[in-house]
Parts: structure tokens; sequence; C-alpha cells
């Protein structure tokens, strides 16, 4: 079973090259990951892994999550690459879950996920449908905290059914629980009870998918 300890060590090596070879210590891990040093110390002391920051740190440098995570050699990864799914990451796209705030930006790139996780998405008939992207704000704590990565399923746009969304507004890109009204309107419904529901004209809005997963932020 990998544990953080032997993955913190295979990103040390990396830095170590990166870095002109000299020792690299926990504190500069955790500042490479985006991770404050004594949240990153407390990950490691309870074994937590953090995946999101991870999967990032391999989208920047082209390296195979399989291989950080599992210490697979690259002919051991070809052999189990079924084992695998790639999705979509658009690293620089913020569904808003506070107050509007939009930065789109097309570029994407691939990551790697476990078919254990596929099958929580729906199985691989939908996999290229799937596209990942990050939250911005905490109007939909504790559900969906800051910082955290959502997973879209792209065929899913039935607001009749319950869920969580991504919708396209005048105001910008939610994330938001939507509720359809009898006069044709829909309500944007935030799961922190702080923030008021805003209500939109249907023709207005786009809703790109339903959220199906979620990569936490936090420990």
């Amino acid at each position: 079973m990998t544990n953080l300890n032997e993955i913190v060590n295979r990103i040390k090596d990396i830095l170590s090259t990166e870095m002109g070879e000299r020792k690299i210590f926990d504190k500069d891990v955790a500042n490479e990951l985006g991770i404050n040093q004594t949240t990153f110390a407390t990950m490691k002391k309870r074994g937590k892994i953090p995946y999101k920051e991870i999967l990032e740190f391999c989208a920047r440098r082209k390296i195979s999550i399989n291989w950080l995570l599992f210490n697979q050699v690259v002919k051991s990864i070809e052999k189990e690459s079924e084992k695998y799914e790639r999705i979509h990451y658009f690293r620089d796209i913020y569904a808003s879950a506070g107050g509007g705030a939009l930065n789109y930006n097309e570029d994407s790139e691939y990551i790697n996920i476990d078919k254990n996780l596929v099958d929580k998405f729906g199985g691989k008939h939908s996999i290229k449908y799937i596209k990942a992207l990050n939250v911005l704000g905490d109007s939909m704590e504790p559900t969906l905290k800051d910082g955290d990565m959502v997973f879209m399923d792209t065929t899913s746009k039935n607001i009749f059914k319950n869920g969580i969304y991504i919708v396209t507004t005048p105001m910008g890109l939610f994330i938001k629980r939507v509720q359809p009204k009898a006069d044709g309107s829909v309500a944007l419904v935030s799961d922190n009870k702080s923030y008021a529901n805003e209500v939109v004209n249907l023709e207005d809005i786009e809703i790109l998918g339903k959220v199906v997963g979620v990569l936490s932020s936090e420990v």
C-alpha cells in the first residue's frame, strides 16, 4: 500500500534534480504542492495523501501519477494502463461558489484517474464526458470548499434531478443547486445558508453539467 512518506520521497527526488541536487526538506515539498507547512506536517502524521495537489504537481511536469503514487515503472504502466482513465482537467477554470468571480481559460491538460473513481462517476461509457475544474469561494460549504477539484458530467443537464450543477450566467460561472420555478425562472441555491438564493431567467443561463465527484482541498 502506497503511503505518503513514500510519495514525499519521490517528490524530493524530483525536486532535488530540479534544484541542483541539493538536499530537499519537507517544507520544500509543502511549498511546491501549495500546502501550508503546518498543514502538511499534520497530513504526514495522519497519512492523509493530498491527491488534488499531487495531481497538479504531476500535470505541471508531465509526470505519470501512477509512478508517483505507486512507483510503477514505464513498462509496468503500459501493461496496466487499462486500469486507468484520462480526464480533461481545466486548471484555470474556476466555478464560483461565492461572489461570481470568473477565471476562464480553455487550455486543459489530462490527469489519470483510477477506474474505481471512474465507476463512481458513472463508468467508462461516460468518462469522455467528464471534466475536472476548481471551486472558488465558500457558498457551497460544507458540501464543497474553496480549492476543491470537482468532476462534472457534461451529459447530465436535467435540472429537475437533484444535484449540484455548473452553470454559466451573465455574472459568471457558478456551481450551485438549481431549482426550477413555476414562472420559468430558476433559483441558484447555495448550501451555505449565509448566502441568499439568486433568481435568474432560464434563458439567461446554460447548464454545463452535473457534479459527480470531488477531491477535497482539505486535510
